[in-house]
């Protein structure tokens, strides 16, 4: 990889959807202006978390993209597209979208693990409005090897360690977090795949709408692959911007060399 400068976007959606793509693009035009090479956005950044509803997002998906790819193409960078729920045939995917300069997809990925939870307050059933895929991979940019995975997906590491090992420096991981699992799990989980698979790691969460059902946690981060968190938002909607130095992530993987010392004969 080489350093270059990573934009983290934690927008707040509310229940208009050309709105919240609006919105999104102009944060993505202030990361530009602040020297944005790559910029990230959040899981289901076009609408607040509410699964029942996003059936009808999913029809507005092909005009959310190509809106995406004009602003990269615009604005000449990188975006990860966050997620956004998109249709085909009878199935839905939570799918995110990396983008390159030009507006080409670069790399698409589909939410792999589904959240399907029971815990105080909040109950969830990822698996009856979305599909999971059924596939990792990484792409290789100028900037990076970048791999993408969505959410709940953090919270197993084998999908980490996949990447990680296909060559990925640097994991985007759109995530909606709830007020319940964030407080307890958001950093460790972030910071923890950071320093095992010794990569950069960017979540990107909405920000907290008011009056919503599902309460997001917010707090995106940058961590780097010595564990450190390089910056955090609060819950409220925000723009991180902070340089990836390519040669802290080379100093890392040279003086604690974990991935060449696995014995995967063991386990």
């Amino acid at each position: 990889m080489k350093s270059f400068t990573l934009a983290v976007i934690q927008n707040r959606p509310g229940y208009d959807i050309h709105r919240n793509v609006d919105t999104a693009i102009a944060l993505i035009e202030r990361a530009a202006t602040r020297g944005a090479e790559l910029a990230c956005l959040p899981e289901i950044f076009v609408f607040p978390y509410e699964l029942a509803r996003l059936a009808g997002i999913a029809d507005a998906s092909y005009e959310i993209r190509s809106r995406l790819q004009e602003t990269a193409r615009r604005l000449g960078l990188y975006l990860c597209t966050g997620s956004i729920p998109e249709k085909e045939g009878e199935r839905v995917w939570n799918r995110a979208y990396l983008i390159d300069p030009d507006g080409n997809i670069l790399h698409t990925y589909s939410k792999s693990h589904l959240f399907d939870v029971d815990l105080p307050g909040v109950t969830v059933r990822e698996s009856a409005a979305f599909t999971p895929g059924d596939a990792l991979g990484v792409v290789e940019t100028p900037l990076a090897t970048i791999g993408i995975l969505i959410c709940y997906d953090i919270r197993f590491p084998e999908a980490a360690r996949k990447l990680a090992l296909s060559g990925a420096e640097l994991l985007l991981v759109p995530a909606a977090f709830n007020t319940v699992t964030g407080p307890a799990h958001w950093r460790p989980l972030f910071r923890t795949r950071a320093i095992e698979n010794q990569c950069f790691v960017a979540a990107a969460s909405p920000a907290r709408t008011p009056g919503a059902r599902y309460r997001a946690y917010g707090h995106s981060l940058i961590a780097d692959p010595w564990g450190r968190v390089l910056a955090e938002a609060g819950s409220g909607q925000a723009v991180l911007i902070r340089r990836l130095d390519a040669e802290v992530f080379t100093r890392t993987r040279a003086r604690l060399p974990l991935l060449s010392q696995r014995r995967p004969e063991l386990y």
